[in-house]
């Protein structure tokens, strides 16, 4: 009796046991996807770091690298999903104002819009807008940790765009 008691228990958990296991996600993107490219992203906020826009559109590249099994395309012409994107707004905000109309905080805001254009399995476009935020104590000097918090900041807006890539709202 508890050899087959055994054998049940077995059969059954084996039969729900994963046939593969990974830490990318397919999500819902079609088959047909391959690889992707990445055009600079364009800077139109003034007062927006000189170098911002390069490390944002690596930070692209790497997550969806890393967070999808598309590769990156060398050339435009072999992608299936072309990516564009453009920094519309860089801003820093007083927030938590106090007596006498101090800030106790700042706000960091940067707002980017990103255009995908597929080119298979059939031509169409997706858009996103994300528009992303790191508070930070407003006694801070932002100039010596100001790309400290775009580092947190493109965390954010990146992953918005993996999830764009996933999920083919």
């Amino acid at each position: 009796m508890r050899i087959l008691l055994s054998l049940s228990v077995i059969l059954l958990l084996s039969s729900c046991w994963p046939s593969s296991v990974s830490f990318v996600d397919s999500g819902s993107m079609p088959a047909e996807w391959k690889q992707f490219y990445v055009k600079t992203v364009k800077n139109n906020a003034p007062s927006t770091p000189i170098s911002y826009n390069s490390i944002l559109t690596e930070d692209v590249k790497d997550a969806i690298q890393n967070g999808t099994r598309l590769s990156l395309a060398t050339r435009i012409e072999d992608a299936q999903l072309e990516i564009e994107g453009v920094i519309t707004s860089y801003s820093i905000t007083p927030i938590a104002l106090q007596e006498g109309d101090n800030a106790a905080q700042n706000r960091l805001s940067v707002s980017v819009k990103f255009d995908i254009f597929i080119n298979e399995p059939e031509e169409d476009e997706m858009h996103l807008i994300s528009t992303r935020f790191f508070d930070y104590p407003a006694s801070t000097d932002l100039a010596t940790v100001e790309s400290e918090y775009l580092e947190e900041v493109n965390k954010q807006i990146v992953q918005d765009v993996v999830n764009k890539l996933l999920s083919n709202w």
